[in-house]
């Protein structure tokens, strides 16, 4: 009896061992959950927008007078005296710049007069004689020869009053050309007038920025030129001195035929009250109107080893994306929007900012969609 009930112990216990053999088998071969993957980032999700940019074209040249006016001696061996002007100066129309001395102008002058006032006494016996000599001339107490000749000698002392009164008038025009008047208003650019040097005439002593108005003259190629016309508005930079806005005002009717450059001529009002200087280098951009571009804001492109990408998010699944690097071709810029002319499309959608700690491939938790 007690055997039989110790066969059956054992025989349970033998059972309940196996069971849970297999159920510990069963155990080591289920397979174990897979790990949901973890968001690289939590993004927000924009697409490209549609914007009027405007259209420029870029070009260099120099600052430049508009016109200068060369200020000479309109007389000769004569000594500068007094020289009022210095370079740099803002001078007025009429203003006198430098004198010379007057004083053999002066004796000069004096002898004309005193040549004058012969020639008039002399025209006025000649007048007489020769008002005698009309009177008589039918009478036969002056021959006709000495009639013709009291007449002739009235016309010569006439041509004489006349000739001494032109040397005197060109006494006085002497003596007014040893004031140099400026011929305009404007800056005096550079000065050659020296204290106590003897000039020639026509030797230059002063040069004129007039009107102290200055242009900017910018080089651009042919094909360049043909997109340009007078009136377009244009701004123009001096690094580090000024930005300033001016105008086309004509384009040059012929090109370099060494660079096959041609110039632009561009009026800069006001340019020298904000610090622009003949000579100076300045870099330009014409206006010509806008056009609408595909454009992303500057927080979604990342650069790359020298090239411009964006991150586009595939099909969202529960709240994730997975992003795929793009590489874009950027245009024009506006503000913080750049222009994207090939990579994209309308329609994609990209990661708004933190595109430089993406990869290729990263899974993204999307915020905003």
């Amino acid at each position: 009896m007690i055997k039989g009930k110790t066969f059956a112990l054992l025989a349970i216990l033998t059972l309940l061992i196996g069971f849970g053999v297999v159920i510990g088998r069963g155990n080591a071969t289920a397979p174990e959950a897979k790990p949901a993957t973890r968001p690289a980032l939590s993004v927000n999700a924009i697409r490209p927008n549609w914007l009027k940019i405007p259209l420029s074209l870029s070009a260099n040249g120099s600052v430049a007078a508009w016109q200068e006016a060369v200020i000479g001696a309109e007389v000769a061996d004569l000594r500068l005296s007094e020289v009022r002007a210095q370079v740099g100066e803002t001078v007025r129309k009429g203003q006198v710049l430098a004198v010379f001395s007057d004083d053999s102008v002066l004796a000069d002058i004096a002898q004309a007069k005193a040549g004058l006032a012969e020639a008039e006494a002399n025209l006025a016996i000649a007048k007489l004689d020769a008002g005698r000599a009309r009177q008589v001339s039918g009478s036969g107490v002056l021959s006709a020869q000495q009639v013709a000749q009291f007449l002739t000698s009235e016309k010569t002392a006439l041509a004489k009053v006349q000739s001494a009164q032109a040397q005197l008038d060109s006494q006085l025009l002497r003596q007014k050309h040893t004031r140099v008047i400026a011929s305009d208003g404007g800056v005096v650019s550079s000065r050659s007038a020296t204290l106590g040097a003897v000039a020639a005439s026509g030797q230059e002593l002063f040069r004129l920025i007039r009107q102290n108005r200055l242009e900017w003259r910018a080089e651009v190629t042919a094909a360049e030129m043909a997109q340009l016309a007078p009136g377009i508005s244009v701004s123009v930079t001096v690094p580090n001195v000024a930005k300033v806005d001016g105008k086309v005002r004509f384009l040059a009717p012929t090109l370099d035929a060494q660079s096959r450059n041609g110039l632009v001529y561009v009026d800069l009002p006001d340019a020298a009250a904000q610090g622009l200087r003949a000579g100076m280098f300045a870099q330009g951009e014409f206006y010509l109107g806008s056009s609408p571009a595909l454009t992303l804001p500057q927080d979604a492109l990342s650069l790359r080893e020298g090239f411009s990408y964006v991150f586009r998010l595939g099909k969202p699944s529960n709240g994730q994306a997975t992003v795929a690097q793009v590489k874009v071709q950027l245009g024009r810029r506006m503000g913080d929007h750049y222009e994207i002319l090939s990579g994209i499309n309308p329609e994609d959608r990209i990661v708004a900012s933190g595109a430089a700690f993406l990869t290729d491939g990263d899974s993204v938790r999307v915020v905003q969609q």
